[in-house]
């Protein structure tokens, strides 16, 4: 992995972004090392990723883990807030629904 570190003399502000990838639903997501769940799937142009039971689409509300807005699941753990949530290279992350089936 040290082979994807940017040297700091080639990015102009000093920046060693290492970047990272996951999963979501099996789509591929890259993001940099340090962002949240939610940073890289709002990076990604993904507002939403979880239904309430009457079929409404919810993302990131309050961004600082106070709501339950932002659930998903993370490598098989339910209702992880992706907010709150650092991301990890290889994570696998499924979207969520809250949807009554009939």
């Amino acid at each position: 992995m040290s082979g994807w570190l940017v040297p700091r003399d080639r990015d102009p502000v000093g920046r060693a972004d290492r970047p990272i990838r996951i999963t979501v639903d099996g789509d591929p997501v890259t993001g940099i090392e340090g962002q949240s769940v939610a940073g890289m799937l709002l990076a990604a142009g993904r507002t939403s990723w979880r239904t309430t039971r009457s079929g409404v689409p919810r993302g990131v509300f309050c961004g600082i883990g106070a709501c339950f807005d932002c659930l998903l699941t993370v490598n098989d753990v339910p209702d992880v807030r992706a907010c709150r949530r650092p991301a990890a290279d290889g994570d696998e992350v499924r979207t969520q629904t809250r949807e009554e089936t009939e």
